[in-house]
């Protein structure tokens, strides 16, 4: 026998009452949280950070050091 999924409504809906004030409230922040977050474009200082090592290593060197670079314990 095949269980259907149920929509998020019929869950909530089977829920007591105290839970559906929680579930609302989760729903609530998380809709605040992505109001909240800045809207802004990228910024791409990074840009050219790298450049003096260009002529050292190809894309897939350089993003290999850069991995060893990050994990290095100093």
């Amino acid at each position: 026998m095949q269980k259907t999924a149920k929509s998020l409504e019929e869950v909530v809906k089977e829920l007591p009452p105290d839970l559906q004030e929680e579930v609302r409230d989760f729903a609530n922040f998380l809709l605040q949280k992505r109001a909240d977050r800045p809207r802004r474009k990228p910024k791409f200082d990074w840009a050219r950070g790298l450049k003096e090592l260009r002529d050292e290593y190809n894309s897939v060197e350089l993003q290999h050091r850069a991995s060893e670079w990050r994990t290095d314990k100093q």
